[in-house]
């Protein structure tokens, strides 16, 4: 199918910070096939009139856990740790495939109303999620979070590990590529005494093509009990396992250090940065310039929706452009455009995927947004709009892999009235009735 999307101000996401006014973008599967200003020859099965609007690559959230769209607000008030064990994982533990479905397309479609295209999820109950995000839409990377709480660990038979086997056979490469399968290790402070299981995941990762998530020093105790426990820091004692060695994206980075940005950069190792998550918990603010300064990718993620509250990656992109500036005292601390760029193509550098610009032989993941509304009257910088002013309430349009799934209010591939009545009738009495 030939899709043209025209009459409208494209924001390429290129290296030249490009923008091109009155732009023709041409679409055909799920690829852009031509940028330009001129109406390109032949016949469209669809065409998009942008008139008032502006194009950008859908968005790319980095980082995030969809089902917990169930806990939104709950547990609010408490510090990371205080919150994951005395209220998040005894709700956790009551989570069923069904109410797992039910929260995933809830957060599937927050997200697609909001400009999201591409997501890297960590959790569990990952079938389940794979299948809601495919029926979606959406490109997923997708990461069976392994927790271990005890020294006696094999490979062979641990229940995370076994799923994850059958996750990259079945899932990784699935629909040309729209999922992909991470390794995940939760985090170093959920697995220390089982270190096995790090070399272990960095093998298999290594030997399947896989990626690889991690949190990483998202509170000062975290990051200070790795110090103590091994004489390294979280992303040091990581590195000797291997766990570095293939594509990685590291959640938070709050407490890091510039010796692991140094490893970062010298392994490819990508920061996901989480402004409001960070702050929400009381967590801290990572040092996203000396991050950058040292060579290191940063990509945006909301984290789970219970410590955000909220899956709007441009609220994301004002926080982590404008925190910065405070935290230093340097207006320039995070320019406008490198705010848009953590949101797509570093984003996207961070996922392994050729999105998050607007260039033939991209993927056509595409967002409008409506530039005609008063918060973005007058612009005298489509950049600074974007992300000074901006809210994902004024997508217009939604188009992932070729596809537009929301429209001017209207999801195309998510039966939204009966998520909410999934949530309301069965998932919530289920965790909290």
């Amino acid at each position: 199918m030939a899709t043209l999307i025209y009459n409208c101000t494209a924001v390429l996401m290129d290296d030249g910070a490009s923008i091109l006014p009155h732009a023709f973008v041409t679409v055909e599967g799920y690829r852009i096939v031509s940028v330009g200003t001129e109406r390109p020859a032949g016949v469209f099965e669809e065409e998009i009139d942008g008139r008032g609007q502006v194009l950008l690559p859908g968005l790319v959230n980095a980082h995030t856990h969809v089902p917990m769209s169930l806990l939104r607000g709950y547990g609010d008030g408490h510090d990371l740790q205080d919150w994951l064990n005395h209220y998040i994982f005894p709700v956790e533990a009551k989570l069923d495939r069904r109410a797992v479905r039910a929260g995933t397309a809830l957060g599937l479609a927050e997200m697609i109303a909001s400009g999201t295209t591409t997501i890297a999820d960590m959790y569990y109950f990952c079938d389940e999620i794979a299948e809601e995000t495919v029926a979606a839409g959406l490109n997923l990377n997708l990461a069976r979070g392994t927790t271990v709480f005890t020294s006696d660990f094999d490979f062979a038979t641990y229940p995370a590990c076994v799923e994850l086997r059958a996750l990259t056979e079945r899932w990784h490469g699935y629909g040309d590529g729209q999922v992909l399968v991470d390794a995940s290790i939760h985090g170093e402070y959920t697995s220390f005494l089982a270190p096995g299981l790090w070399s272990s995941l960095a093998e298999y990762a290594g030997a399947h093509g896989l990626g690889m998530q991690v949190h990483v020093s998202e509170t000062r105790a975290e990051h200070d009990e790795c110090i103590a426990r091994h004489g390294k820091t979280p992303i040091g004692i990581l590195n000797d396992y291997g766990v570095w060695d293939v594509r990685a994206i590291a959640a938070h980075c709050v407490h890091t250090t510039p010796d692991d940005w140094a490893i970062m950069a010298e392994k490819g190792i990508s920061c996901v940065h989480n402004p409001v998550s960070n702050l929400k918990l009381g967590s801290g603010i990572a040092p996203i310039p000396a991050m950058k300064k040292a060579g290191v990718n940063i990509a945006l993620g909301t984290d789970g929706v219970s410590s955000n509250n909220s899956h709007d990656l441009f609220e994301e992109m004002k926080l982590a452009a404008i925190l910065h500036n405070g935290v230093t005292g340097d207006p320039l601390a995070v320019p406008t455009y490198d705010a848009l760029r953590m949101a797509t193509v570093d984003g996207a550098r961070a996922l392994g995927r050729k999105t998050g610009q607007i260039a033939p032989g991209y993927d056509a993941d595409l967002i409008l947004v409506d530039f005609s509304a008063p918060s973005l009257t007058p612009c005298h910088d489509i950049v600074s709009n974007l992300v000074y002013a901006a809210r994902g309430n004024l997508v217009t349009m939604n188009m992932a892999r070729g596809k537009v799934i929301y429209k001017d209010g209207t999801f195309f591939t998510i039966d939204l009235e009966r998520v909410k009545r999934e949530v309301a009738q069965y998932a919530i009495p289920l965790l909290f009735g």
